[in-house]
């Protein structure tokens, strides 16, 4: 395990509302990671550096999702040795959408969208 994804757990109409109200506020970036169909975790406000992985469509690292004490948590795994000052990677895998979320990570076989 290279580290735990950190954050607020909370519900999808919660999820749908906090993010309105971050584009409202003008919050550049939301940090939300669905856990499962009714539970996300939101890390925008109070998550640790995990939140501030980056997405490549070839990464270093992947998002799973475990049960400890009944309880569900994300943790990003390593794929290979990671070396020193090499960025941590993983794919966000977000749903397929019409509109499209250019993918900028510029990893061999980009997919060119996140979803």
């Amino acid at each position: 395990m290279v580290i735990e994804y950190v954050g607020q757990i909370i519900r999808q109409v919660i999820a749908d509302m906090r993010e309105q109200r971050y584009e409202e506020e003008g919050i550049g970036s939301s940090y939300l990671f669905r856990v499962d169909q009714d539970t996300i975790i939101d890390a925008t406000k109070c998550g640790n550096l995990a939140r501030f992985i980056n997405h490549s469509c070839n990464p270093n690292c992947y998002a799973k999702i475990i049960t400890v004490e009944s309880q569900k948590k994300i943790v990003i795994y390593s794929r290979q040795p990671i070396n020193i000052n090499e960025e941590i990677t993983y794919d966000y895998k977000f749903p397929i959408e019409e509109t499209k979320i250019p993918c900028l990570c510029g990893a061999d076989g980009c997919r060119g969208s996140l979803n």
